[in-house]
């Protein structure tokens, strides 16, 4: 590719053992942004209802339309990039992006801003896995990759905890579309110092790409993930809107599946499932975001609905975790050798549980040294378990599929998050809403329309008034206290199974040599020729979120 070899040897006048961190400070700037945006809009939905007026199936789509087709295309462009160059995919998905985002910022109807979400989904989808393969491919060595990774999946966790400070500080001063026009400037300046800067590498396969069956997996993914989310937000069971997708996701899923051990040159290998700590690993990152995702939304509902924080005040109580997950992460890497993947992901699981538990302890008045403490405890073992899993994910696949390993590690997070909200909303709702149904002095209506979440159950109550609003309005405050203590405990109890899940990892962090279990740091070209490269250099790297 044009530039590489111009970038590969400015890299090396800069002295061969930067190269790789200077790529690794690039490729977290990209992920920053991506991560950011998949959080910054949450504090900002109230006022874009108000501006925008869209319907409630338009408002939905405008938050899910970019997790939902990141995760749809993840595979896509992981698999593409192994084919056609990593650097190629991901500087494209730069230029989508901050196109994305200017469409974005300026929508003046739901349309034009759920169009642009979308696009917005594409660039991420773009840069998210491509990002993980080119830090697989310059750090062959496993303790150095295990740093880097620490430090990526550290800066994945800020990016999605700053979303919604950031977006509360724009939101407050400015106007919604500035939580958009804040990803332009910095897209225009990175696209040509990824262009300068990023290695291309590419997979081993010489094989035709599967245009089919690359497609299979997007709609699969984009079925389950459809499916699962209306199933969270309150669809029946029986609802064809979305059991239909999620049985037709599953179903191409399976031929997609099928098909790919049935290909000479398949787009994953799905033989890396028969390795117990890849397929374990996989697993793991369901879990974890499973647990936790749903959490996050009804947490900031219960700082800005319970505790009447503003949005800025919410973000600002939110970050703790993230200085407990960059904590992580920085540490992850001395930590992981030292006590092994096994330990390292079932004690961050059960460290994640107290956490959970201790927040049990959340009331209807504020308690901020207890949120702080019960924060930074989930931040530090969530990070601890998500880096440990990736990192022995990616380490487990082969050079040449990294970036399919990379697209199945962020299609599982994405997964586990989609099922997370659906199964924890789920539970959130049973135990919330039969004691607003009911109420005497309130009509049945209005009890049912309350039912539905606490925010428009404030509405009706506001509407009510008298002694009847305020009954609604404080029956839907304890009824919600009561259900996030019921959605807390099953969230420790899916975590704890998560560490029980974590004893089929390998109990040491295996790195190679018989004489020593890490070797000493290798200093790796960075550079690599726009033409053809070396297999042994070509063939070297991943890991995650």
């Amino acid at each position: 590719m044009s530039g590489t070899t111009t970038a590969g040897a400015r890299l090396r006048a800069a002295g061969g053992g930067a190269n790789r961190w200077v790529v690794l400070i690039v490729l977290c700037i990209s992920l920053l942004f991506v991560a950011l945006d998949a959080t910054v809009l949450h504090v900002a939905v109230p006022v874009v209802t108000e501006d925008l007026r869209p319907s409630g199936v338009e408002l939905l789509w405008i938050v899910d339309a970019y997790p939902l087709i990141c995760a749809a295309l993840l595979i896509l462009f992981g698999t593409l990039g192994d084919r056609v160059g990593r650097r190629r995919v991901l500087l494209l998905g730069y230029g989508i992006f901050g196109i994305a985002s200017a469409v974005a910022a300026l929508a003046a109807t739901p349309e034009v801003l759920i169009g642009a979400r979308a696009l917005l989904g594409v660039g991420g989808a773009m840069i998210m896995p491509a990002t993980l393969s080119i830090l697989r491919a310059v750090f062959p060595d496993r303790r150095e990759r295990a740093m880097a990774i620490g430090i990526w999946t550290a800066v994945a966790a800020v990016g999605a905890a700053t979303g919604p400070v950031l977006g509360g500080f724009l939101v407050e001063h400015f106007w919604w579309g500035s939580v958009f026009l804040i990803n332009i400037p910095l897209m225009a300046l990175i696209l040509p110092v990824g262009r300068w800067l990023l290695p291309e590498s590419r997979g081993g396969s010489d094989g035709p790409w599967d245009v089919l069956g690359a497609l299979m997996a997007a709609a699969g993914v984009l079925g389950a993930v459809l499916g699962i989310k209306r199933l969270g937000a309150g669809a029946s069971v029986l609802d064809v809107k979305a059991v239909g997708p999620l049985l037709v996701g599953a179903a191409l899923l399976a031929l997609f599946v099928r098909r790919q051990k049935r290909r000479e040159h398949p787009l994953i290998d799905m033989r890396m499932f028969a390795r117990p700590a890849f397929s374990t690993s996989v697993g793991c990152i369901i879990i974890a975001m499973l647990a936790l995702v749903g959490l996050e939304l009804i947490a900031v509902q219960y700082l800005q609905l319970v505790l009447e924080l503003s949005p800025l005040e919410t973000g600002l109580r939110l970050l703790p975790l993230t200085f407990a997950a960059m904590a992580a992460g920085a540490t992850g890497s001395h930590t992981l050798h030292r006590i092994g993947p096994r330990r390292m992901v079932g004690w961050g699981f059960v460290l994640t549980a107290v956490s959970v538990l201790l927040l049990t302890l959340m009331g209807q008045h504020d308690r901020p040294w207890l949120l702080t403490t019960g924060f930074v405890l989930l931040g530090f073992g969530l990070q601890t378990t998500l880096f440990a899993a990736y990192e022995s994910m990616l380490s487990e696949a082969p050079p040449d599929q990294a970036g399919g390993a990379a697209a199945i590690g962020e299609t599982s997070y994405q997964l586990g998050a989609g099922m997370g909200i659906a199964l924890l909303g789920s539970v959130m709702n049973a135990a919330y809403a039969p004691a607003l149904t009911s109420l005497d002095g309130v009509p049945g209506s209005a009890g049912s329309a309350a039912s539905n979440s606490l925010g428009e159950a404030y509405q009706v109550a506001d509407r009510l008034g008298g002694a009847g609003g305020a009954m609604l309005r404080t029956t839907a405050r304890h009824s919600f206290v009561n259900g996030l203590h019921v959605t807390l405990l099953v969230s420790a109890g899916l975590l704890l199974l998560g560490a029980l899940a974590a004893l089929r990892l390998p109990r040491v962090m295996d790195c190679a040599t018989p004489a020593e279990k890490c070797p000493a740091p290798r200093r790796p070209e960075v550079s690599l020729p726009a033409s053809r490269e070396p297999a042994e250099a070509t063939r070297s790297g991943r890991a995650a979120h």
